[in-house]
């Protein structure tokens, strides 16, 4: 195609160093993407997220069709139940740690960051899950309310907002775009027929 309308294609051919970045963010990727299923069949097939966390949901008047849209799961109350569930999959530790779907503490224990909390997958404009913002349930005052994924070379929080992928398109159609502040707003609205706020 470039050649017929006389286009040059200049082509690159990666360091060693660019090739290592590529492999690592593929990797941090593929990790993210099994989490997602995870956490998604965390959700509807076990007994805790039935009762905990489609619950809440349910309770907030989240339908259906919107747990689907936005992927929403939950990760169980257990320590390092993703984290035996995708290391007996074949993914690496590395990776769980460098997303920040696990951290490892000074004894060396391996733990998942969002234990016992309803999930909101956070998308790339391509539509891939870049990161997770996690919502516990616990009334418990010693717990952060929400927790999120940490800065990595897939995600920058700066440069993105949370249902972006799912509203692209409507912002285009009514080019305008509705600013809300959590999760749940941008559910709700979208829910509500409102699919440009992010």
């Amino acid at each position: 195609l470039a050649k017929k309308y006389n286009i040059e294609i200049v082509e690159h051919e990666m360091s060693e160093k660019e090739r290592e970045e590529e492999s690592e963010r593929e990797s941090m990727m593929a990790v993210n993407e099994f989490a997602l299923a995870h956490f998604e069949k965390n959700l509807t097939e076990t007994n805790d997220g039935k009762d905990i966390g489609l619950s809440y949901l349910n309770e907030r008047g989240i339908s259906q069709a919107m747990i689907k849209r936005f992927h929403l799961g939950y990760s169980l109350e257990q320590r390092d139940a993703l984290y035996k569930d995708a290391t007996s999959h074949g993914y690496n530790e590395k990776f769980l740690i460098s997303t920040g779907l696990c951290i490892k503490n000074d004894n060396n224990q391996v733990y998942d960051r969002y234990k016992g909390r309803v999930i909101f997958p956070i998308f790339g404009i391509s539509g891939k899950a870049i990161a997770f913002g996690g919502r516990t349930l616990s009334q418990r005052k010693d717990i952060a309310k929400y927790v999120n994924s940490p800065e990595s070379i897939i995600y920058h929080k700066s440069s993105v907002l949370y249902g972006l992928y799912q509203a692209k398109q409507a912002i285009v159609k009514h080019d305008k775009c509705i600013l809300v502040e959590g999760y749940m707003d941008v559910i709700s609205l979208y829910q509500a027929g409102f699919k440009n706020a992010v």
